[in-house]
């Protein structure tokens, strides 16, 4: 007799089974439920790995958080990431920018320009021409 790792509850059990035959989800969920029930079946962690595609480690993770958050082990938490340095408002201000007069001695505005203007005007405390063509290339 093989080591359970997990025992799910019936009504996970079912859950994961109606969520397997779907088929359309996320391979990152379909992974994780696939893995679910194959040790809720008795399968070892390093069978269970081949069969997902994954390391063994990770699939001791998964069966550890399922333990402690039951299904929500299916979904990724959100990540906290790099906070936004310039908002919505500023971006509309960097695009205006952008269409409006160039200064004198410019044919036209170029990006490292216009990184320098927000500045100056206080859009931002500081801003890259990579980041000012990101703005403008998301407003076509």
């Amino acid at each position: 007799m093989k080591k359970q790792h997990v025992q799910l509850s019936q009504a996970d059990r079912e859950s994961l089974e109606i969520l397997i035959g779907q088929g359309e989800q996320p391979a990152k969920v379909y992974r994780r439920a696939l893995a679910l029930l194959e040790l809720d079946r008795g399968q070892t962690y390093t069978a269970v790995s081949k069969t997902v595609h994954v390391t063994i480690p990770t699939v001791s993770g998964w069966a550890a958080k399922y333990a402690t958050c039951g299904l929500q082990v299916l979904h990724d938490q959100p990540r906290s990431g790099r906070p936004i340095e310039i908002d919505g408002t500023e971006r509309a201000k960097v695009t205006a920018l952008a269409c409006s007069t160039p200064p004198e001695g410019h044919a036209r505005w170029d990006l490292r320009l216009l990184a320098d203007k927000a500045v100056e005007l206080g859009y931002c405390e500081h801003i890259c021409h990579t980041a000012v063509g990101q703005i403008l290339k998301k407003t076509h």
